[in-house]
């Protein structure tokens, strides 16, 4: 997924609580050359890397409990395209985030998890594109 990050993709990360949404993102901040500490911002609601050629915002919107707390925040300024965004949680701030250009559902799957991948606007399915040319079965 590194490879194909570009600056203004808005990333929505979908899925049960421990289903490996953080470990996605720890997995695409190492493959950028990313050596300092991955946490997740459930408590903190972003974490900001600033990487070699992007600036990269992992954000958590699990604690809330009112979309309007996005506002109260004062998030918004983080959407203005000058890095990738991904949301975890996209969902409790829907009226307010920017539409998703990816949407990546990760599933329990027996021991395992699947993941399912969804470019919603034509630089998310670029996005795609070059991940699938990447990474081939």
């Amino acid at each position: 997924m590194a490879g194909a990050l570009e600056t203004g993709l808005m990333i929505h990360l979908e899925g049960d609580l421990g289903a490996g949404k953080t470990t996605l993102v720890r997995a695409a901040l190492r493959a950028l050359d990313f050596a300092g500490s991955v946490k997740s911002p459930t408590y903190t609601l972003i974490e900001p890397y600033a990487i070699s050629r992007l600036n990269l915002y992992h954000f958590d919107f699990y604690r809330f409990t009112d979309p309007d707390e996005f506002l109260e925040a004062g998030l918004d300024e983080y959407f203005d395209g000058d890095g990738v965004c991904i949301v975890e949680w996209p969902d409790r701030a829907a009226p307010h985030l920017p539409p998703a250009d990816v949407r990546i559902l990760i599933r329990f799957e027996g021991t395992g998890r699947k993941v399912e991948a969804r470019g919603l606007s034509p630089r998310g399915q670029e996005c795609l594109r070059k991940i699938r040319k990447i990474v081939k079965p």
